[in-house]
């Protein structure tokens, strides 16, 4: 009876259709990189917790970092979202594609170089209005600090559109080469002998970010064979389109941003220490969403540019659905066993010092209703890059404001009923929301508004 199940699992995995083994082997190997990157990631934390603890010092390199990173990082999000595609569709046209490659980086780079200035110079008064409460020494560390990490805001562009070439060549090493800004960090943290100074952390970080720009870039001209040379000019063919969609996807992104400050919102109507408990919560919730979502996002974007690109619509979005309702069985799963071990994960991570039992069970209550979202949030995450694929960045947005609505709503409503529970479950409405939406768009092939 066994050896006749395990015959007719292997035979149906046989049977697979190749777009669905490459998927399933991306999303593998994407997820090792993850996990290497993220414990990569927590190591450097905690060298830094070591190093430094809690002080003016790490202060300031939190904030420098945030704000040389800001603006390029918004823009290489939905930059990332709308290159894949296009690389696939540019792949027959070398010249187009070195032409456009070339003016894609030069301008990037001018423009992270003109923000990063701009942020330098105008930082003693910027620090009135966001630095009010630091130490005069501390603002001066985040001035310091600003200047030394300008290759990072500068190379952010480069970083991104090297990923997205490999990304568009079927390659994934660009997701393990995310954790070499921290590898290079966390070697600086931990020869460091002074606890106060700045340089280790400024120089661990730049170089790291040099570092993976130029392996990036190595690789991603290996992979595709594309000899761009940056030069500041906007000749190409694909401008207009690419800024309108980006004008377009920073619709949906601007107010993905906002489900964060309206929480915190709600929260702050409970009461003192509410707001803290959220954060925690959230802390791990984004780690599992992480986790999962950017393995399966990456996997999926550029086999469905390939199978729109030969003109098989059909094939693209039933390879879409099958894959999401994969990853919300998957999500359940995760979601289930998440529930289980939670209150002992979070014991394990934060029960020292000040965070008491009594605080780890309001955590542990926040994060298990805030699990309702992971399901949905899995299988929503392949339709995206199916509608990404399709180029309907419009009915990106415009499903981005309904589930933010429903969610608003949610809030409204559950706070209530629930308390801050409430909260939590209104995330999973919403993320219900979007997902239902994207389901019905893409089994019906609904546009909204032109769909573009």
């Amino acid at each position: 009876m066994l050896t006749a199940a395990v015959e007719s699992v292997r035979r149906r995995l046989g049977g697979m259709h190749q777009d669905h083994k490459r998927i399933a082997r991306s999303a593998f190997v994407l997820l090792i990189f993850v996990l290497a990157g993220k414990c990569i990631g927590a190591s450097k934390e905690m060298a830094i917790a070591f190093r430094y603890g809690i002080n003016g010092t790490v202060d300031a390199y939190q904030l420098a970092l945030t704000l040389v990173t800001w603006l390029p990082t918004l823009l290489t999000n939905e930059l990332s979202v709308l290159l894949v595609p296009a690389l696939v569709a540019l792949r027959k046209d070398k010249s187009q594609q070195n032409g456009f490659l070339g003016e894609l980086e030069g301008m990037g780079f001018v423009v992270s170089l003109a923000f990063c200035l701009l942020l330098y110079l105008s930082w003693p008064y910027m620090a009135e209005l966001v630095a009010t409460s630091l130490s005069p020494s501390t603002r001066e560390s985040v001035r310091q600090m600003i200047l030394g990490m300008m290759p990072v805001g500068v190379l952010t562009f480069t970083i991104c559109i090297s990923a997205s070439r490999l990304q568009a060549s079927g390659r994934h090493i660009n997701t393990l080469l995310e954790c070499v800004p921290a590898i290079g960090l966390l070697i600086f943290v931990l020869a460091a002998q002074n606890n106060e100074s700045i340089m280790p952390l400024v120089l661990g970080t730049s170089i790291g970010f040099v570092v993976q720009a130029v392996w990036l870039r190595i690789l991603a001209r290996r992979a595709d064979g594309a000899s761009d040379m940056p030069r500041v000019s906007m000749n190409a063919p694909q401008w207009p389109k690419t800024i309108r969609s980006m004008g377009t996807l920073m619709v949906g992104s601007v107010v993905a941003g906002l489900w964060l400050p309206v929480d915190q919102y709600f929260m702050a109507q409970q009461g003192d220490g509410a707001i803290a408990t959220l954060g925690y919560a959230n802390r791990l919730l984004s780690l599992l969403l992480s986790m999962g979502a950017l393995a399966i996002s990456r996997a999926t974007l550029p086999i469905l540019s390939e199978i729109l690109f030969q003109g098989d619509h059909a094939r693209a979005r039933s390879t879409a659905l099958k894959w999401s309702g994969v990853m919300l069985t998957v999500g359940l799963i995760g979601a289930c066993l998440a529930y289980v071990l939670a209150p002992y994960a979070i014991k394990l991570l934060f029960q020292k010092g000040a965070f008491t039992a009594e605080d780890t069970l309001a955590v542990t209550t926040l994060f298990r209703f805030g699990l309702l979202q992971v399901p949905f949030y899995f299988g929503m995450c392949v339709l995206v890059q199916l509608f990404a694929s399709e180029m309907r960045y419009r009915t990106i947005s415009i499903v981005s404001l309904l589930g933010f609505s429903v969610k608003v709503l949610g809030n409204v409503v559950l706070v209530r009923l629930y308390g801050a529970q409430g909260v939590l479950l209104a995330t999973g409405v919403g993320a219900a929301c979007i997902h239902a939406c994207y389901i019905y768009l893409a089994r019906f092939r609904v546009s909204l508004a032109n769909g573009r």
